[in-house]
């Protein structure tokens, strides 16, 4: 019996793989149904005898998030680049720093939709991440195991077997003809639908019920190896050739290419194409492909040296200004935003643009009636390119911005220093609802499903006054706002209590301090350590921090100054950072060997990453950069320095071997 049931999941495993990944049915779909039903019935016989890796348990059911996992190598995001030139300027940095090597490209679709990590043990699949802040992805193996085009096990043979440890990267995606099937469904549920398939891969594959994921049309393009034990490649292309033997499904349209310019042949035969791709395409991925170059060209702190994206043109169309209202921001700011006469753009139908601020209606001259040039840039952010004021009728409308904020009736602040024109009303309740759905939002704590109708309802039934409020709130007071039915309040509460394990820097970032976004709040936080530290800082003491001006720090300082209760009402509702963080003075302030020097740290360190060696040097005053200049304090130079130690040299710059650095780690 049991030969030929693990006879029969190879038969289902193998059709899985000719349907859902090399698209080569060899069976019909009412055929493979039966070898399911007859798998299904062999394995309740002996249900304790069911391996994890069965077909039949990829069927969705129950919770499936898990909790925060660091990735074993930062997940980073892609540099961008814009048109020729910028595309030509990665070429030229490329070189340089290869010292003019002949350097191989490798090319493929750049698919929008959700990154995500796998990692096989002895070719089972154990566990799946989404990239998460890039450091820790959230767990969604139960989730990802639903979907049919990932497989449970790889293929393995005696010539080709699989390595013991296995780790890849690659994007979750949904059809762009299935995403209206999908939204129809939601709106029958009262749910809102998805706005684009990029949204709704993302949805599909972080919701609390993995049976959802299962119903969900969902497909995988893997990308990349992230880390392999017992196998070394050359090349990108040889690592993918290998991925599609275990059985991984990778983008059929990648190209080899000697330079950028044929590069660029690529990039506009897609873009003329694009309309016909059967998924959401944004632009282009352009890789070095020789490993031993990518090591050499290395990684920023965001993104890697060796790849970077090249964006397709923001599509356009024409339509008209039907009216055009006033928000008010999470800082008090007013935004104009123009209402339009609906049309699509892109696939999706647009009917409001930001307008920016006062001063760009008037330079633009823009008015209520205009015909205007409407673009989605980067296919996500709709703005008016052009006003077309050949076509005005002459009943078209000037626009006068309100002195009144439209929320609460306070006079506005205009300054003669910035452009933008401000309600100071602290209480004013259109700025709690931005604040809250910012607090809410993917660059800060990400917490699904607190979308704009759902703070409006609990900031207009005066269930939140501010961000903290979010976790003391009970199921039965989310549970009577319209919409929310138990599913939806439990979903709702459930990612409220995991926004709790969000970093410092996240927090940060969700509190809505003026001038502090994601990049600023990962300067603080590697200076400051924590929140705490921070909040105890004066504007001198941040303004020590390179890279932060005056502006910055008596924006932060004096949010702290006024904010405390808000701070220590975070502190009580049990956010990580607040509660486990060690909290220190900081240690920009001493005066340590690190203080106010330059490092550049170089090759492979035995008892710490990188990474973590720079946040050590930071966490003591000093400061890192990627690259040997004049200006460089020290090199660290760990097991194979390579180019940057021969750089030192020849500029004369002081190196530290790794057991001299580590003994000033212990001193200091």
């Amino acid at each position: 019996m049991n030969t030929d049931i693990n006879k029969l999941r190879e038969l289902v495993r193998h059709h899985e793989r000719k349907y859902y990944i090399d698209d080569q049915p060899e069976i019909s779909d009412a055929d493979f149904d039966a070898l399911m039903r007859q798998l299904e019935e062999l394995e309740k016989a002996s249900p304790e005898d069911i391996p994890p890796d069965s077909p039949t348990q990829r069927v969705g059911g129950g919770v499936a998030l898990g909790s925060r996992i660091p990735h074993r190598s930062p997940m980073l995001s892609l540099d961008n680049t814009f048109g020729r030139d910028e595309l030509l300027d990665f070429g030229v940095r490329v070189r340089k720093l290869l010292e003019d090597e002949p350097v191989e490209y490798i090319t493929e679709l750049k698919i929008d939709g959700l990154g995500v990590s796998l990692l096989y043990e002895n070719g089972v699949f154990v566990r799946g991440l989404t990239r998460g802040d890039g450091e820790f992805g959230e767990n969604v193996s139960g989730n990802l195991r639903t979907i049919r085009a990932i497989p449970l096990r790889l293929t393995s043979t005696a010539d080709n077997p699989v390595p013991p440890v296995l780790e890849v990267r690659g994007e979750v995606f949904i059809p762009k003809h299935l995403l209206g099937d999908i939204n129809v469904q939601r709106e029958a549920e009262g749910e809102t639908p998805f706005a684009n398939p990029r949204n709704a891969a993302a949805g599909s594959v972080r919701t609390l019920d993995s049976s959802v994921t299962a119903s969900r049309p969902l497909d995988i393009f893997i990308y990349s190896l992230n880390y392999v034990e017992g196998l070394e490649f050359a090349t990108h292309t040889e690592a993918l050739e290998k991925l599609k033997s275990f059985g991984f499904k990778c983008n059929p349209h990648t190209e080899l290419h000697n330079s950028l310019e044929d590069v660029i042949i690529y990039y506009n035969q897609w873009v003329e194409k694009r309309e016909e791709i059967p998924y959401e395409v944004d632009g282009i991925v352009v890789k070095v492909n020789d490993i031993s170059q990518q090591n050499e060209l290395g990684s920023t702190a965001k993104s890697p040296r060796w790849a970077t994206s090249y964006k397709f043109p923001a599509h356009q169309a024409i339509t008209t200004i039907k009216q055009i209202e006033v928000q008010v921001g999470r800082t008090g700011v007013l935004t104009p935003v123009a209402i339009l006469e609906p049309v699509k753009v892109a696939g999706a139908t647009i009917t409001h643009a930001t307008l920016h601020n006062e001063q760009e209606i008037a330079n633009k001259d823009i008015r209520i009636g205009d015909t205007i040039v409407l673009e989605r840039a980067g296919d996500v952010i709709p703005k008016i390119n052009d006003v077309l004021k050949e076509k005005r009728q002459g009943d078209e409308v000037a626009f006068q911005f309100p002195d009144l904020c439209p929320t609460c009736s306070t006079p506005v602040q205009r300054s003669e220093t910035e452009v933008a024109v401000r309600c100071v009303n602290a209480g004013c309740s259109a700025q709690l609802k931005r604040r809250i759905a910012h607090f809410a939002s993917r660059n800060a704590l990400e917490i699904e499903g607190l979308g704009p109708a759902t703070v409006n309802q609990l900031v207009d039934n005066e269930l939140v006054h501010d961000v903290a409020d979010l976790y003391t709130l009970k199921a039965e007071e989310v549970g009577k706002l319209e919409r929310m039915g138990p599913g939806l309040t439990h979903n709702l509460l459930h990612q409220i209590e995991h926004s709790k394990d969000a970093p410092a820097a996240k927090v940060l970032v969700g509190l809505s301090i003026f001038h502090v976004g994601e990049t600023v709040a990962e300067l603080l936080i590697d200076y400051f350590l924590s929140i705490e530290g921070l909040s105890q800082a004066d504007a001198e003491a941040i303004e020590a921090i390179p890279g932060i001006g005056p502006q910055i720090a008596e924006s932060v300082s004096t949010f702290f100054a006024q904010n405390r209760p808000l701070i220590e009402k975070l502190k009580a509702a049990g956010l990580r950072c607040f509660t486990e963080e060690v909290v220190k003075t900081p240690k920009i302030l001493e005066d340590t060997f690190f203080s106010g020097k330059t490092f550049v740290v170089t090759g492979s360190l035995t008892d710490m990453t990188r990474t973590e060696a720079s946040t050590q040097i930071k966490a003591r005053g000093g400061k890192v950069t990627s690259s040997v200049t004049g200006k460089t304090d020290y090199l660290i130079a760990g097991e194979g320095a390579g180019s940057k130690y021969d750089k030192a040299v020849e500029l004369d710059v002081q190196i530290l071997t790794a057991e001299a650095f580590f003994e000033h780690l212990r001193e200091n």
